[in-house]
């Protein structure tokens, strides 16, 4: 029966104009003991002046590790999205981040399919994301790092497509990465489909949804990049930690919120629950 541990997902820290750094060492201090980077390729700005959290690729991936042991926190993963239905982008990120992840001490990479080309039709879509995925996991097999497959966007928001893109490649390094917001938001019952893909659970987005933005868009969008402090939203995480408990592995709950004061609030009202 699988374990729960309290991470989260360093856009906590992104209005905060501050350095990775800054980021790990603030979730340390909170109380968490995991935190999710987000990397990305090539050289960004913000990044470099230290104004914002994402590490890029072309860093010494030791840089993510010795930052974490400084603050003694631990990696749940890299947030490491990128369009699979697109793979001049998508085969090489993927297959960076895994390299990064391995390097750095990340167990999982999370990605999604991505905004889609505009004139590409359904079927062509799969078989670009079955190639970007087998070539993705016959580098993570090879490091024991999972492919947490997020449901996000057109083709993962419900769980009949979440399942077939799970389905494309058959490889014990893919897995999924529910996000329990996005999931809710696409008009799906999170706890039913939580339940569904428990035995291929490999990371979890703790995100939870305010009451207005329930509002707003359930139904007419496939996720968020972030949500409210959990507790303070619609989602049901007794429900959904009853759920992790019956999963095969162990699971971090890698909180997605805006604010730092969120981060707080949602550590202090998962705890008791834990």
């Amino acid at each position: 029966m699988g374990k729960i541990f309290l991470g989260v997902n360093n856009e906590f820290i992104r209005h905060e104009d501050k350095s990775f750094e800054y980021a790990v060492k603030m979730a340390a201090d909170i109380g968490y003991e995991y935190c999710e980077p987000m990397v990305h390729l090539g050289r960004e700005l913000l990044s470099e002046a230290g104004y914002f959290h994402s590490v890029s690729m072309y860093d010494d991936p030791l840089r993510i590790k010795a930052a974490c042991e400084k603050a003694g926190i631990k990696l749940s993963g890299l947030s490491a999205h990128t369009p699979l239905t697109k793979p001049e982008i998508g085969v090489e990120y993927l297959k960076q981040a895994i390299r990064f992840a391995a390097e750095c001490g990340a167990p999982v990479v999370n990605t999604d399919e991505g905004p889609k080309q505009p004139w590409t039709t359904e079927e062509e879509d799969f078989t670009l994301m079955r190639y970007t995925l087998k070539e993705a996991s016959l580098l993570a097999e090879k490091r024991g790092i999972f492919i947490g497959i997020e449901p996000h966007q057109q083709y993962s928001k419900s769980p009949e497509g979440l399942d077939r893109i799970f389905k494309l490649v058959k490889s014990p390094a893919i897995g999924i990465n529910f996000d329990t917001g996005n999931s809710y938001l696409a008009g799906e019952d999170p706890i039913r489909w939580l339940e569904k893909v428990k035995d291929r659970l490999v990371h979890l987005h703790a995100k939870d949804i305010s009451i207005q933005q329930s509002k707003d868009e359930r139904g007419k969008v496939t996720g968020t990049p972030v949500g409210c402090a959990c507790g303070e939203g619609v989602i049901d995480w007794k429900a959904v930690i009853k759920v992790c408990k019956k999963a095969k592995r162990d699971i971090v709950f890698s909180v997605e919120c805006g604010t730092v004061e969120q981060a707080r609030k949602s550590l202090a009202f998962l705890r008791k629950l834990i």
